[in-house]
C-alpha cells in the first residue's frame, strides 16, 4: 500500500487551499479515499502506483503542497476514514511529509519506506533510508524521478499549461491517434505551430514518458520493503 500525507505550504499566511484539493482529487479514481487529517493536511491510502503518480504531480503542479509518500504495510481491513489507519506506511507517510518540507526550495515531495511495526516511528524510518536497505534505496530512486517529473510540472507557466491540459483531454477522447495536437489548436484558436511550441517548451512529452518509470520504481519499492517484513 500507498499512504500519501499532503500538506499545504504557508498555511499560516494564506487561506484553506484543502477543500479545492479534495475537490480536484475528486475527479481521480481514488477520490473517496483522502480527506483532511488535521489542520491543513489530507492523508489518503493508494493501492495502485501509476495513482500516486497522478495524485503526486496533481499536488505539485501549484506548488503549494508538501508530498509525502509513505510505502509498506498498513493495519488490515482498512478504517473508514484514513484518519483512523495505521502500520508502518502510516508512519513512513509522516517521516516522507517532514523530509519534503525540508526540501521546499527545490521539488517538496518525498518517498520513504515504512518497516515491520517494531521499528513504525519516524526516526528509524529516516534512519533506515540512511543505512541503505533495499527498500529505502527503492524509495529513493522512485523519490528522484518523480522531482525530476515535479520539476517540469511546476516550471510550466499558465499559457502551456492551458494547451497542455486541452491537449491531454484530446488524447484520451482520441485514443492518443495522430493529429491530436491538430485539433487541440482548433479548439484554442491557435495555431499548430503554437501547440507544439507548447509542448517542447513545457516538457509534456518527456513526463508521459518518465512516468512509467516512476511507476515502475514505486513498485520495486512497494515489493521491496514488504519484502523486509
Amino acid at each position: 500500500m500507498y499512504v500519501m500525507t499532503i500538506d499545504q505550504r504557508g498555511s499560516t499566511g494564506d487561506i484553506d487551499r484543502v477543500p479545492g484539493l479534495l475537490k480536484g482529487l475528486s475527479a481521480l479514481s481514488t477520490a473517496g479515499r483522502f480527506e483532511r487529517s488535521v489542520g491543513d493536511e489530507v492523508q489518503g491510502v493508494v493501492e495502485r502506483a501509476d495513482e500516486v503518480v497522478e495524485i503526486a504531480l496533481h499536488a505539485l503542479r501549484s506548488g503549494r503542497w508538501y508530498v509525502g509518500i509513505g510505502v509498506g504495510e498498513v493495519d488490515l481491513p482498512l478504517p473508514a476514514s484514513p484518519r483512523e489507519g495505521s502500520g508502518p506506511a502510516f508512519v513512513a507517510a509522516r517521516a516522507a511529509v517532514d523530509r519534503a518540507k525540508g526540501a521546499a526550495a527545490h521539488v517538496p515531495l518525498a518517498v520513504v519506506a515504512g518497516r515491520d511495526r517494531r521499528r513504525a516511528n519516524a526516526a528509524n524510518a529516516a534512519a533506515d533510508a540512511a543505512n541503505g536497505s533495499q527498500g529505502a534505496r527503492a524509495c529513493a530512486n522512485a523519490e528522484a524521478v518523480l522531482r525530476l517529473i515535479g520539476r517540469l510540472v511546476q516550471d510550466r507557466t499558465a499559457a502551456q499549461w492551458k494547451v497542455v491540459d486541452v491537449l491531454r483531454s484530446v488524447r484520451q477522447d482520441t485514443h492518443g491517434t495522430h493529429g491530436s495536437q491538430k485539433i487541440a489548436a482548433q479548439k484554442l484558436g491557435i495555431t499548430e505551430q503554437s501547440v507544439s511550441r507548447a509542448v517542447l517548451r513545457s516538457g509534456w512529452q518527456e513526463e508521459w514518458a518518465a512516468r512509467p518509470a516512476a511507476e515502475l520504481l514505486l513498485t520495486l519499492a512497494h515489493d521491496s520493503t514488504e519484502g523486509e517484513k
